[in-house]
């Protein structure tokens, strides 16, 4: 039996995923398939060394040590072939934040900024909040995999209110693995036309062979110039409670621009729990983590084979990268609401609805498979339940 099989209540904990279902979705028995965490246990490294910090009975003003930067500088190396300055490195709580920031610091109200639809929400949430206009070049979906419309990308990179593209690399929801030449055609485009680029690699640790992540400012020392990448280990070991993500930024007066938004906000440092665990995991979540793409690999594949095989209306976009499932739905003829409906009240079972993705992301829904494989077959029984003939 596999440590990843093991079925742990997290209720009763605060969670988003489990103790907010019906502030989210307005009922209180559904399985919860939705919010990107997974319900693994972190590495026991990263538990022991919380608990080494808890046991001190110390609680104040922490600084972020040479040690964290040189083990996520260490990670990058080894795991993305990137070598980066340790002195690149800024903090913030979460690579929301990090969006957000960047957006104030390379753009001005009215700008334009260009994203990728289907994508993240908050993508479009951070944008919109900064008083920003939303540029959209939808992905294309061609033989159930997401493809670049790099006409479009380039007529929309030309114009001259757009400043900033956000990518979203491993792409969430569809789970795509950009590949070089399509991220040096996206970075060279970029430099043409005097664009910033601010890259989300949250899920970039998850990617699964043959797929290989690149981070998009390690093209070239031009590129790199360019692009602000956001990082964090709260995807790909389980600690976004504990609020701690890394900025990677060669570009001098770009770090500094981003360093005067974060002071701005009142930023300085991080809690020293997500410091403590940051470092450990980067440092020695590695064996970890390889376990975990190949138990979830193989949660792909159970979601995979009883869609094919019970559902066949249904199609999986396997994810490349990343523990999320996005499955379309829209041969089943209902509405977003429909559709919500029936997975909720008939299958209760609680999946990100496609909508939410904004453009292109209508009749999909999003599953969460990070968990043990009993409660992907359980949340797979209830979506054939939620679809089973029959009124709600």
């Amino acid at each position: 039996m596999s440590t990843f099989d093991r079925v742990i209540n997290r209720t009763g904990r605060n969670t988003v995923k489990w103790d907010n279902i019906k502030a989210v979705f307005g009922v209180e028995d559904a399985l919860p398939m939705w919010v990107a965490d997974m319900d693994f246990e972190a590495p026991d490294a990263v538990k022991e060394a919380v608990k080494e910090q808890a046991d001190h009975g110390v609680y104040g003003y922490t600084a972020i040590p040479d040690s964290t930067r040189e083990a996520i500088k260490d990670w990058m190396t080894n795991r993305h072939g990137w070598m980066i300055d340790p002195n690149w490195l800024l903090f913030n709580h979460g690579v929301v934040p990090s969006l957000g920031a960047a957006i104030e610091a390379l753009t001005d109200l009215g700008d334009s900024v260009l994203l990728q639809s289907p994508v993240y929400t908050p993508f479009f949430d951070m944008i919109e909040r900064s008083g920003r206009l939303v540029v959209n070049n939808e992905l294309v979906l061609r033989n159930n995999r997401y493809e670049i419309d790099f006409e479009d990308l380039e007529e929309k990179l030309s114009r001259e209110e757009v400043k900033l593209f956000l990518l979203c690399s491993p792409h969430n929801p569809g789970g795509r693995v950009w590949t070089k030449t399509e991220l040096t055609t996206i970075a060279e485009l970029c430099l043409k036309h005097d664009v910033w680029i601010v890259s989300d690699e949250i899920h970039s640790d998850l990617t699964a062979e043959p797929h290989k992540h690149i981070p998009i400012a390690s093209l070239s020392g031009d590129i790199q110039n360019i692009v602000i990448t956001c990082i964090a280990p709260s995807k790909t070991f389980n600690l976004a409670g504990l609020q701690a993500s890394a900025i990677v930024v060669s570009n001098k007066e770009l770090r500094a621009k981003l360093q005067k938004v974060l002071a701005k906000q009142g930023f300085f440092t991080l809690n020293m729990m997500g410091i403590a665990a940051m470092e450990a995991a980067y440092r020695e979540g590695g064996p970890w983590l390889d376990e975990a793409i190949e138990y979830i690999r193989g949660n792909i594949r159970l979601v995979n084979e009883f869609i094919e095989r019970e559902l066949p209306e249904l199609t999986v976009i396997e994810p490349e990268g990343s523990y999320l499932v996005w499955i379309d739905c829209r041969k089943l003829g209902l509405s977003d609401e429909d559709l919500m409906k029936r997975l909720l009240l008939k299958g209760k079972l609680a999946l990100g609805q496609g909508s939410k993705y904004r453009s292109g992301g209508e009749g999909f829904m999003r599953m969460n498979i990070a968990c043990p494989r009993s409660t992907v077959e359980d949340g797979l029984m209830r979506l054939k339940t939620a679809l089973s003939n029959g009124s709600i």
